[in-house]
């Protein structure tokens, strides 16, 4: 079986070809070439069709007709042609949308995450009690234009005033979507049942394009996103595709519906955490934003952070972290102005990559800001339901986590995966697995990987019609397995014993030592074990630190080797640096030493 899949990408299309040999699903080939969706070629086919092309130059076969189309086989014994295409896409800005509830707080944030999970991008959340007067709710929605709304509100069989009322506000302001005026902006509603005639008498004219789902929130207690973000994906095709350039055609290529690239990447996250029993934390840094995901018990979320990025958002990374919180990353001493105009042209230079290792050691410090800052914006929003009555105890009362609790515990985080350039292309893949431990400071046993050459959106897809091949392709030759980090909870005194370790295994397992030793607090190590190793790592820690058994209790895991090893780190969490700059400047390069971050 041969399957091409491609990625159309703000700026780049990317093709991939995954081919089954002796049984099993790899990726062989992989194409790109520049988007075509704006002007003045205006078709998104032709981007489509220089990536695959590629694909045949590399390969061999026959991919693409005299007409531009993508060959299909007719038989396995065909040489040329593959036997499936499937496409994902971002181009144009991706999907975006605006959201609407009743109350901020709960059936908002109910509509934002449906739509988040869905792969859109939220432009803004109007809600009853969001702090606008109406008039500067209705100039806000009139300035929008979203490819689609959705609106949600009260739970079914409640009142449905304050719903009508968010959606007289909506109507009269006639919002335009973005791909011009030619045809009905989609509306979804997803609330009270009670309200869906009234709804329908107000939306159902002209102007929109009206679908009716399942309520987000039919009680206080239970959020139901299934239907809404289903119905996302049915209209991103049926509306928003159809009137992008070239997407009807792309549409008829497909055999499989395109997904929204950040959608299809939160699919095989949640498909790789569902198949193991697993808690997983993704993230996708881009020049302009940084896409967080999470799966926590099942349980999928999906966070932008819409001005967090490494290229064009890079000024307002420094600018919302400070610049001293992004120098206490480097161990070199640097000229804070210089520095400042580094960020200015990166900005206006998207594309440079660093030339020095000064450079390089900046930048990875602000990626490690920009992961910290959206790591702790998708915390706040992945959390249990607001707004469910709780049994409380007087010393719930001085609680502030007793509602609305995050999911996102960095004990119970099992696998983390890095995506995006400085991430996935940096030159040793021990910076990657220290940038993300720095950013996300995992707790107990911590397993490391990265999206090899950012196939995710295409395998998310995949998934839908071929597990797998999907599940095959992304274990083989998507994820690169980095290996561990492993640190204890708790705060560390500097230079007093934290924990002492022991790893036995080898390549076929067994009970060979491979290492064992004491660290002491504020202390990192690197201990090799190559991928194909498995084996034991026993770890006891000191009194008051925890790796998941509880304080001072020793844990015993299996382990998988990786392509970096063991860290092991001992500088306890929360993290705290040294706050004299010439002791945090000593300390950080003793940890890079110690991992071999620049060698």
């Amino acid at each position: 079986m041969r399957i091409v899949a491609t990625d159309c990408g703000s700026t780049t299309t990317k093709a991939i070809l995954i081919e089954e040999r002796d049984g099993v699903f790899r990726q062989t080939f992989r194409g790109e070439a520049p988007t075509t969706v704006e002007e003045p070629f205006a078709d998104v086919t032709l981007g489509v069709t220089n990536s695959v092309t590629e694909l045949q130059e590399l390969s061999g076969y026959r991919l693409i007709a005299d007409d531009g189309t993508i060959i299909r086989r007719r038989s396995q014994s065909d040489a040329d042609g593959c036997d499936l295409y499937i496409s994902t896409s971002s181009a144009g800005g991706g999907l975006q949308m605006m959201v609407a509830g009743v109350v901020r707080e709960m059936t908002a944030e109910s509509a934002k995450r449906a739509a988040l999970g869905a792969g859109a991008i939220v432009m803004d959340t109007i809600a009853s009690n969001d702090r606008r007067k109406p008039h500067e709710q209705i100039q806000r929605i009139r300035e929008l234009r979203p490819d689609m709304v959705l609106v949600s509100g009260g739970t079914d069989g409640g009142d449905t005033k304050k719903v009508i009322e968010l959606a007289e506000l909506i109507a009269p302001a006639r919002p335009r979507p973005r791909f011009g005026g030619e045809y009905k902006l989609p509306l979804i509603f997803a609330g009270n049942k009670e309200a869906r005639g009234a709804i329908t008498r107000c939306f159902g004219g002209e102007g929109f394009a009206l679908s009716i789902v399942e309520n987000l929130r039919p009680t206080l207690e239970q959020e139901n996103l299934g239907p809404a973000r289903e119905r996302i994906h049915d209209v991103f095709l049926e509306h928003v595709m159809a009137h992008a350039p070239g997407y009807d055609r792309l549409m008829s290529w497909a055999n499989a519906p395109i997904m929204p690239t950040p959608g299809a990447v939160g699919d095989i996250l949640q498909t790789i955490a569902r198949g193991r029993g697993i808690n997983v934390v993704g993230v996708d840094i881009g020049g302009a934003t940084t896409d967080m995901f999470s799966v926590f018990g099942g349980v999928f979320n999906r966070t932008v952070s819409a001005n967090l990025g490494m290229s064009y958002s890079i000024s307002n990374v420094c600018a919302e972290a400070g610049m001293d919180s992004v120098l206490r990353w480097v161990h070199l001493d640097m000229d804070e102005r210089e520095l400042r105009n580094r960020v200015k042209n990166k900005m206006i230079r998207p594309t440079t990559i660093p030339q020095s290792l000064e450079a390089l050691v900046f930048e990875q410090a602000v990626s490690r800001e920009a992961l910290r800052l959206a790591f702790i914006q998708h915390k706040a929003f992945a959390t249990t339901l607001k707004g469910v009555q709780q049994q409380r105890t007087v010393g719930d009362a001085f609680s502030q986590d007793a509602v609305g609790k995050s999911l996102v515990d960095p004990m119970a985080i099992d696998l983390m995966v890095a995506s995006g350039g400085v991430l996935s292309h940096a030159p040793r893949m021990e910076q990657t697995a220290l940038m993300m431990i720095d950013a996300f400071e995992p707790e107990g046993f911590t397993q490391i990987a990265k999206d090899s050459i950012f196939m995710m959106p295409h395998l998310g897809v995949l998934a839908s019609v071929n597990a797998r091949a999907a599940m095959e392709v992304f274990e083989r030759d998507c994820l690169i397995l980095l290996g561990w980090c492993v640190a204890p909870k708790g705060e560390v005194r500097a230079g007093r014993p934290a924990l002492e370790f022991t790893l036995s295994g080898g390549p076929s397992g067994g009970n060979a030592e491979v290492a064992k030793g004491q660290l002491v607090g504020g202390e990192m190590r690197l201990v090799r074990f190559p991928l194909g190793h498995s084996g034991k790592l026993e770890v006891r820690p000191e009194k008051g630190l925890d790796v998941g058994a509880g304080p001072g209790k020793p844990v015993k895991r299996t382990i998988e080797g990786g392509t970096v090893g063991v860290i092991i780190d001992a500088r306890g969490r929360p993290l705290k640096l040294p706050t004299s700059p010439s002791v945090r400047r000593s300390a950080v390069a003793g940890w890079q030493k110690a991992l071999e971050i620049y060698l």
